[in-house]
């Protein structure tokens, strides 16, 4: 089942359950998946629109002083796992010949380009800074 499938039957499961919360945090992302242009989106592309709502949703909570919301959590549940900086740090020791770049942060490319969606570009870079 894809990432949209899921989405849908949750939250018809939601709707079910009337959790209202759940329901219409569900409803503002596939109404933002219809904003899209396409009607099937890919997960890599649903996991960049999440991931730009959850950056907005942190933004709008710092500037209000809170430290999370209900709304928030809902939208990370639909994230893939990150990696942790320890997974990171051990592929680029296994992996990276530091030689090749002429600095440390030329090496992300390819360290994100094998990570994907499952790490974020700061903490990639947070890990380089410390190599």
């Amino acid at each position: 089942m894809g990432l949209q499938e899921k989405i849908k039957s949750d939250l018809k499961e939601s709707m079910k359950a009337k959790d209202a919360p759940r329901t219409s945090a569900i409803r503002v992302l596939i109404g933002e998946f219809g904003r899209q242009g396409t009607k099937e989106l890919s997960d890599d592309q649903m996991v960049a629109i999440i991931r730009k709502m959850v950056k907005n949703e942190r933004e709008t909570l710092d500037k209000s002083g809170q430290a999370t919301s209900d709304y928030l959590e809902i939208l990370e549940a639909y994230l893939p796992r990150q990696a942790s900086e320890d997974d990171i740090r051990a592929w680029v020791s296994a992996n990276i010949d530091f030689g090749e770049f002429k600095n440390k942060m030329q090496a992300m490319r390819p360290i994100m380009a094998h990570f994907g969606a499952t790490a974020d570009g700061n903490t990639v870079k947070k890990v380089l800074e410390t190599l």
